[in-house]
């Protein structure tokens, strides 16, 4: 037993070597477009806490959500976030399975570059969005009373770029129409619809979505407007960008190794052996790769040029 451990966790260990290996490779090569997407999001916190400032509370809105869903209470709102959590972590545990398992689909550097694109898309439009109408907030942090239903001008501009994490993303107000919860939420499963292998988790993390969306509403944090127009919002875009993007090598196909980038040794090798090719005849063009006839120990290439120098001197 005890072998059978050690000679498996020295199985684990080289696998996760060599995937380490191959995502330096690729985050060498697509570090700018993570950084980017990074970049993004703190702008779209800054912009949330922003909003905050010119939050100006009022009697909440009617709401059809409100109306035929029983409100969780103050008791009972961790219930949304606890769900949005377990998603949320599911899909980033997900994304670094390459590592652990022998079968795998996808490189963990270029799903993220893809996610990424997706969430800035959908963030950039949330944020023209909330800026275009400020509506009064329905969460309970946000309603006539409550001292965090409004924040006093910053003293400084560094007060504003910290935007006070995490209190400050936790208890926003103002950033209501779209829902980013809905916006992370649908892109993940979105993505692992794409790129997952199990059914049953397909299917399951399509009902959690939709039983989040009714939580969202039940523990008021935004109206049921924002849960609506994120589905198809965030939808259409992931649809339109992913039309837009190539496609991610599949690690199923043998193939998709030659998609990486070469190190600086696997070039050096690689000109040396098409060298050594070229200085023994050899052309590196397959056309060139023809079987050839030998008559009376020479090529029927040279028999032929033989002939035509004859005929040419005959003439």
């Amino acid at each position: 037993m005890t072998l059978y451990i050690g000679r498996e966790s020295s199985k684990l260990w080289k696998r996760i070597c060599a995937e380490v290996i191959t995502e330096i490779n690729l985050l060498a090569a697509n570090w700018k477009y993570l950084l980017a997407g990074l970049v993004c999001q703190y702008i779209h916190g800054l912009a949330a806490r922003g909003v905050h400032y010119i939050h100006r509370p009022g009697p909440t809105l009617q709401d059809a959500g409100f109306f035929l869903l029983p409100e969780l209470g103050q008791d009972r709102a961790y219930i949304s976030e606890t769900l949005f959590s377990f998603i949320f972590l599911s899909f980033v545990l997900w994304t670094f399975h390459p590592f652990i398992f022998k079968s795998k689909k996808i490189y963990t550097v270029l799903l993220w570059c893809r996610v990424l694109a997706f969430l800035v898309a959908s963030q950039f439009l949330r944020i023209i969005t909330f800026y275009s109408t400020q509506l009064p907030g329905p969460n309970y942090h946000c309603r006539e009373g409550s001292k965090l239903a409004r924040l006093p001008p910053p003293d400084s501009v560094l007060e504003v770029l910290l935007i006070n994490f995490p209190r400050g993303v936790l208890y926003g107000c103002g950033d209501l129409i779209f829902s980013s919860h809905m916006i992370f939420s649908l892109v993940f499963v979105r993505t692992y619809q794409k790129y997952g292998t199990q059914r049953f988790i397909k299917q399951l993390a399509w009902l959690l979505v939709v039983i989040q969306s009714f939580l969202i509403v039940a523990s008021r944090k935004h109206y049921t407007v924002d849960v609506v127009v994120a589905w198809y919002t965030v939808n259409l875009v992931v649809f339109f960008i992913d039309k837009k993007l190539a496609e991610l090598p599949d690690r199923t196909n043998g193939a998709a190794s030659f998609l990486l980038p070469l190190s600086t040794k696997d070039k050096d090798s690689k000109t040396k052996e098409e060298n050594h090719k070229l200085l023994n005849g050899i052309s590196g063009d397959p056309a060139d790769r023809r079987q050839r006839t030998q008559v009376n120990g020479k090529t029927l290439d040279d028999v032929n040029t033989v002939h035509a120098d004859a005929t040419m001197n005959g003439a």
